[in-house]
């Protein structure tokens, strides 16, 4: 890849209906350099027939790469199930298979700072030579930057980073503004997701619904996504991947050509407004 930062198309934008080249084909067409893939996706790939070497012959035909690999959950259980252990195990698998850096990462299960930061620690050490970036989001147990970055401080690990996505940030009705994140060095912000929301945001109980189903592509909301990129940008921050995660049924249902057309589009618009250097 010739950019810096890639622009990477995230897993759940192209949904989980579409076979694994066509994902790719997609994603290419659009004018993405990689895409992004959760364990499922990977599963569903292998389930079609394709071994590991036909994936990335698949990938190195058209010129495109995974750069990013999610998503372990429930990593902070004292007594991890069979299936979760696994698909930590998968996602090291990945990692090594795709030559990426970091696995992406989230906790609904709200614990104290110090014994997440413990387990943490323990993912931090089995991950190895992996970035674990920890990805706050608002209805989960570490809703908020400030508790992400609690966690990830105190659990003193090299690899323990933290994932800023627009959605997430504005939901946790965290300004747009490095005051935020002032505290927190530009070198352990992995990646940066983007997307926009509406101006209205679900209620409280059911707020992972809109983000699993009515998410916006970026600059198509509320406009907050160019102001997001502007504040990463002026941070310093060097992301692995610009990730675009716009989780959104009225747009995968017009196809997924559509859906990589209109979002690749967007962030394109958004970039140019606020970072264009990352496009050259």
């Amino acid at each position: 890849m010739s950019k810096e930062f890639p622009i990477t198309i995230s897993s759940w934008t192209l949904g989980d209906q579409c076979k694994f080249e066509d994902r790719v084909i997609a994603a290419k067409n659009a004018g993405y350099e990689g895409i992004g893939l959760r364990a499922e996706t990977y599963v569903d790939a292998l389930n079609e027939g394709l071994f590991d070497k036909d994936i990335l012959a698949i990938l190195d035909k058209h010129g495109m790469k995974v750069t990013e690999v999610e998503y372990i959950v429930q990593w902070a259980e004292e007594h991890r199930s069979y299936e979760q252990k696994y698909k930590e195990q998968l996602c090291f698998h990945m990692c090594e298979l795709f030559d990426v850096k970091q696995i992406n990462c989230g906790l609904m299960e709200n614990y104290s700072v110090e014994y997440t930061a413990q387990k943490l620690r323990e993912l931090c050490q089995r991950a190895g030579k992996y970035i674990i970036g920890v990805e706050p989001m608002p209805y989960s147990g570490i809703p908020d930057m400030k508790k992400g970055w609690a966690v990830v401080k105190a659990a003193d690990c090299e690899n323990a980073k933290l994932i800023m996505d627009t959605w997430h940030w504005v939901r946790a009705n965290q300004p747009v503004d490095l005051s935020v994140i002032e505290d927190i060095p530009a070198d352990k912000i992995v990646s940066i997701q983007i997307n926009d929301v509406w101006e209205r945001p679900y209620a409280t109980t059911i707020l992972r619904d809109e983000s699993m189903h009515d998410r916006l592509a970026p600059g198509t909301g509320i406009g907050c996504t160019a102001a997001f990129v502007k504040m990463v940008k002026e941070k310093g921050i060097k992301p692995n991947a610009i990730g675009v995660e716009v989780i959104s049924d009225a747009i995968l249902a017009k196809g997924l050509e559509y859906a990589a057309n209109h979002t690749y589009e967007n962030t394109k618009k958004v970039l140019e407004e606020a970072w264009p250097e990352v496009l050259q």
